[in-house]
Protein backbone atom coordinates (compact mmCIF):
# COMPACT_ATOMS: atom_id res chain seq x y z
CA UNK A 1 0.00 0.00 0.00
CA UNK A 2 1.29 3.44 -0.99
CA UNK A 3 0.03 6.53 0.85
CA UNK A 4 0.90 10.17 0.32
CA UNK A 5 -1.60 11.72 2.74
CA UNK A 6 0.35 11.15 5.96
CA UNK A 7 -2.04 8.47 7.21
CA UNK A 8 0.35 5.54 6.85
CA UNK A 9 1.96 3.61 9.66
CA UNK A 10 5.49 3.99 10.95
CA UNK A 11 5.75 0.25 10.30
CA UNK A 12 5.81 0.94 6.54
CA UNK A 13 9.00 -0.01 4.72
CA UNK A 14 9.44 3.65 3.77
CA UNK A 15 8.02 6.24 6.19
CA UNK A 16 8.57 9.88 5.26
CA UNK A 17 7.16 12.88 7.12
CA UNK A 18 7.45 16.59 6.35
CA UNK A 19 10.39 16.10 4.01
CA UNK A 20 12.02 19.33 2.80
CA UNK A 21 15.16 19.80 0.75
CA UNK A 22 16.60 23.22 -0.02
CA UNK A 23 19.79 24.44 -1.68
CA UNK A 24 21.38 27.85 -1.69
CA UNK A 25 22.48 29.23 -5.04
CA UNK A 26 23.88 32.73 -5.37
CA UNK A 27 22.15 33.85 -2.18
CA UNK A 28 18.83 32.41 -3.35
CA UNK A 29 17.18 29.54 -1.48
CA UNK A 30 15.81 26.91 -3.87
CA UNK A 31 13.14 24.57 -2.51
CA UNK A 32 13.62 21.21 -4.23
CA UNK A 33 11.21 19.21 -2.05
CA UNK A 34 8.42 20.67 0.06
CA UNK A 35 6.74 18.91 2.98
CA UNK A 36 6.49 15.45 1.43
CA UNK A 37 4.67 12.65 3.25
CA UNK A 38 5.06 9.15 1.86
CA UNK A 39 4.49 5.58 3.02
CA UNK A 40 5.50 2.56 0.95
CA UNK A 41 5.13 -1.04 2.07
CA UNK A 42 7.38 -4.00 1.43
CA UNK A 43 6.87 -5.49 -2.01
CA UNK A 44 5.55 -2.27 -3.59
CA UNK A 45 6.76 -1.12 -7.02
CA UNK A 46 6.45 2.66 -7.30
CA UNK A 47 7.35 4.91 -10.23
CA UNK A 48 8.04 8.62 -9.75
CA UNK A 49 7.45 10.87 -12.74
CA UNK A 50 7.62 14.60 -13.31
CA UNK A 51 9.41 17.29 -15.30
CA UNK A 52 13.11 17.95 -15.05
CA UNK A 53 13.93 19.71 -11.80
CA UNK A 54 10.83 18.46 -9.99
CA UNK A 55 12.88 16.70 -7.31
CA UNK A 56 12.60 13.07 -8.44
CA UNK A 57 16.28 12.16 -8.24
CA UNK A 58 16.71 14.24 -5.08
CA UNK A 59 13.96 12.20 -3.42
CA UNK A 60 15.59 8.95 -4.52
CA UNK A 61 18.97 10.08 -3.17
CA UNK A 62 17.40 11.00 0.17
CA UNK A 63 15.64 7.63 0.47
CA UNK A 64 18.92 5.88 -0.30
CA UNK A 65 20.91 7.83 2.26
CA UNK A 66 23.06 9.55 -0.38
CA UNK A 67 21.86 12.98 0.74
CA UNK A 68 20.38 14.48 3.91
CA UNK A 69 17.12 16.45 4.16
CA UNK A 70 16.85 20.07 5.24
CA UNK A 71 13.83 19.17 7.39
CA UNK A 72 11.60 16.19 8.08
CA UNK A 73 12.29 12.55 8.82
CA UNK A 74 12.93 9.41 6.79
CA UNK A 75 12.65 5.91 8.21
CA UNK A 76 13.46 2.91 6.02
CA UNK A 77 13.18 -0.70 7.13
CA UNK A 78 12.69 0.47 10.71
CA UNK A 79 15.83 2.63 10.73
CA UNK A 80 15.51 6.39 11.12
CA UNK A 81 18.26 7.47 8.71
CA UNK A 82 17.82 11.24 8.85
CA UNK A 83 20.45 11.88 11.51
CA UNK A 84 22.75 8.90 10.99
CA UNK A 85 26.48 9.58 10.86
CA UNK A 86 28.23 9.14 7.52
CA UNK A 87 29.84 5.86 8.62
CA UNK A 88 26.54 4.42 9.86
CA UNK A 89 24.80 5.48 6.64
CA UNK A 90 27.47 3.71 4.59
CA UNK A 91 26.91 0.50 6.53
CA UNK A 92 23.13 0.95 6.30
CA UNK A 93 23.23 1.40 2.51
CA UNK A 94 25.40 -1.68 2.08
CA UNK A 95 22.86 -3.73 4.01
CA UNK A 96 19.60 -2.33 2.67
CA UNK A 97 19.91 -0.54 -0.68
CA UNK A 98 20.57 -1.69 -4.23
CA UNK A 99 21.15 1.14 -6.73
CA UNK A 100 20.42 0.93 -10.46
CA UNK A 101 21.34 3.95 -12.58
CA UNK A 102 20.77 5.08 -16.17
CA UNK A 103 24.48 4.75 -16.88
CA UNK A 104 25.49 1.29 -15.80
CA UNK A 105 28.62 2.42 -13.88
CA UNK A 106 30.43 -0.83 -14.60
CA UNK A 107 34.20 -0.91 -14.29
CA UNK A 108 35.48 -1.67 -17.81
CA UNK A 109 38.59 -3.61 -16.74
CA UNK A 110 36.54 -6.03 -14.62
CA UNK A 111 34.48 -8.95 -15.88
CA UNK A 112 30.75 -9.19 -15.29
CA UNK A 113 31.48 -11.55 -12.40
CA UNK A 114 33.97 -9.14 -10.84
CA UNK A 115 31.65 -6.15 -11.25
CA UNK A 116 28.82 -7.99 -9.50
CA UNK A 117 31.15 -9.19 -6.75
CA UNK A 118 32.28 -5.67 -5.82
CA UNK A 119 29.64 -4.94 -3.13
CA UNK A 120 30.40 -8.26 -1.46
CA UNK A 121 34.06 -7.37 -0.98
CA UNK A 122 32.92 -5.07 1.84
CA UNK A 123 31.28 -7.98 3.67
CA UNK A 124 32.70 -10.84 5.72
CA UNK A 125 31.58 -13.49 3.24
CA UNK A 126 34.14 -16.09 2.28
CA UNK A 127 35.36 -16.31 -1.32
CA UNK A 128 33.23 -19.39 -1.95
CA UNK A 129 30.13 -17.70 -0.51
CA UNK A 130 30.78 -14.63 -2.64
CA UNK A 131 31.03 -16.81 -5.73
CA UNK A 132 27.74 -18.51 -4.90
CA UNK A 133 25.97 -15.16 -4.43
CA UNK A 134 27.40 -13.74 -7.68
CA UNK A 135 26.50 -16.81 -9.73
CA UNK A 136 22.96 -16.75 -8.35
CA UNK A 137 22.52 -13.04 -9.15
CA UNK A 138 23.82 -13.47 -12.69
CA UNK A 139 21.55 -16.46 -13.19
CA UNK A 140 18.53 -14.42 -12.03
CA UNK A 141 19.26 -11.74 -14.67
CA UNK A 142 19.90 -14.33 -17.38
CA UNK A 143 23.65 -13.83 -17.77
CA UNK A 144 25.09 -16.98 -16.25
CA UNK A 145 26.84 -17.63 -19.57
CA UNK A 146 28.37 -14.13 -19.73
CA UNK A 147 30.01 -13.89 -16.33
CA UNK A 148 33.56 -13.81 -17.72
CA UNK A 149 32.75 -11.20 -20.36
CA UNK A 150 33.94 -7.60 -20.02
CA UNK A 151 31.48 -4.69 -20.40
CA UNK A 152 32.80 -3.90 -23.90
CA UNK A 153 31.77 -7.41 -24.95
CA UNK A 154 28.16 -6.90 -23.84
CA UNK A 155 25.20 -5.02 -25.31
CA UNK A 156 23.68 -2.08 -23.47
CA UNK A 157 20.83 -4.25 -22.22
CA UNK A 158 23.28 -6.88 -20.99
CA UNK A 159 25.36 -4.23 -19.22
CA UNK A 160 22.24 -3.05 -17.40
CA UNK A 161 21.50 -6.66 -16.44
CA UNK A 162 24.97 -6.87 -14.92
CA UNK A 163 24.24 -3.64 -13.03
CA UNK A 164 20.98 -5.13 -11.75
CA UNK A 165 22.79 -8.30 -10.67
CA UNK A 166 25.27 -6.10 -8.77
CA UNK A 167 22.34 -4.31 -7.12
CA UNK A 168 20.66 -7.52 -5.92
CA UNK A 169 23.73 -9.63 -5.09
CA UNK A 170 23.66 -8.64 -1.40
CA UNK A 171 19.88 -9.26 -1.17
CA UNK A 172 19.03 -5.63 -0.28
CA UNK A 173 15.79 -4.56 1.35
CA UNK A 174 14.80 -2.43 -1.63
CA UNK A 175 16.01 -1.20 -5.02
CA UNK A 176 16.32 2.42 -6.11
CA UNK A 177 16.26 2.84 -9.90
CA UNK A 178 17.10 6.19 -11.49
CA UNK A 179 16.05 6.13 -15.17
CA UNK A 180 17.11 2.46 -15.50
CA UNK A 181 16.05 2.29 -19.16
CA UNK A 182 17.02 5.83 -20.20
CA UNK A 183 20.02 4.70 -22.27
CA UNK A 184 18.32 1.73 -23.94
CA UNK A 185 16.24 1.18 -27.06
CA UNK A 186 12.62 0.12 -26.64
CA UNK A 187 13.25 -3.63 -26.96
CA UNK A 188 16.06 -3.61 -24.40
CA UNK A 189 14.03 -1.29 -22.15
CA UNK A 190 11.07 -3.68 -22.23
CA UNK A 191 13.34 -6.59 -21.34
CA UNK A 192 14.80 -4.70 -18.39
CA UNK A 193 11.32 -3.80 -17.15
CA UNK A 194 10.26 -7.45 -17.45
CA UNK A 195 13.25 -8.33 -15.28
CA UNK A 196 12.43 -5.66 -12.69
CA UNK A 197 8.84 -6.95 -12.62
CA UNK A 198 10.16 -10.45 -11.91
CA UNK A 199 12.22 -9.13 -9.02
CA UNK A 200 9.03 -7.70 -7.52
CA UNK A 201 6.62 -10.53 -8.28
CA UNK A 202 8.85 -13.59 -7.88
CA UNK A 203 11.44 -12.41 -5.37
CA UNK A 204 9.37 -9.95 -3.34
CA UNK A 205 11.66 -6.98 -3.92
CA UNK A 206 10.49 -3.43 -3.25
CA UNK A 207 11.34 -1.07 -6.10
CA UNK A 208 11.29 2.74 -6.22
CA UNK A 209 11.95 4.03 -9.72
CA UNK A 210 12.37 7.43 -11.35
CA UNK A 211 11.47 7.55 -15.03
CA UNK A 212 10.42 10.04 -17.69
CA UNK A 213 8.98 7.28 -19.90
CA UNK A 214 5.22 6.62 -19.50
CA UNK A 215 5.63 3.18 -21.10
CA UNK A 216 8.17 2.26 -18.43
CA UNK A 217 6.03 3.69 -15.63
CA UNK A 218 3.19 1.39 -16.70
CA UNK A 219 5.24 -1.51 -15.38
CA UNK A 220 4.96 -0.16 -11.83
CA UNK A 221 2.03 -0.87 -9.53
CA UNK A 222 1.62 2.82 -8.62
CA UNK A 223 2.83 5.99 -10.34
CA UNK A 224 3.33 9.17 -8.30
CA UNK A 225 4.00 12.54 -9.90
CA UNK A 226 6.32 15.23 -8.59
CA UNK A 227 5.99 18.85 -9.66
CA UNK A 228 7.97 21.72 -8.16
CA UNK A 229 8.93 19.60 -5.18
CA UNK A 230 5.45 18.40 -4.27
CA UNK A 231 3.51 15.21 -4.93
CA UNK A 232 0.57 16.16 -7.14
CA UNK A 233 -2.21 14.25 -8.80
CA UNK A 234 -1.51 11.22 -6.62
CA UNK A 235 -4.59 9.48 -5.23
CA UNK A 236 -4.83 9.60 -1.46
CA UNK A 237 -4.33 6.16 0.00
CA UNK A 238 -3.40 4.80 -3.41
CA UNK A 239 -3.66 1.05 -3.17
CA UNK A 240 -1.30 -1.52 -4.55
CA UNK A 241 -2.87 -4.79 -5.62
Amino acid sequence: MVRVDGSGSSASLVHVRGLDKTYSRGGEVIHVLKGLNLDIDSGDFVAFMGPSGSGKTTLLNLLGGLDVPSAGTISVAGDEITHMSASKLTAWRARHVGFIFQMYNLIPVLTAFQNVELPLLLTKLSKSDRRRHVETALEVVGLADRMQHYPRQLSGGQEQRVAIARAIVSDPTFLLCDEPTGDLDRKAADEIMDLVGRLVNEFGKSVLMVTHDPAVAQGAQVTLRLEKGSLVGAPEGAGVA
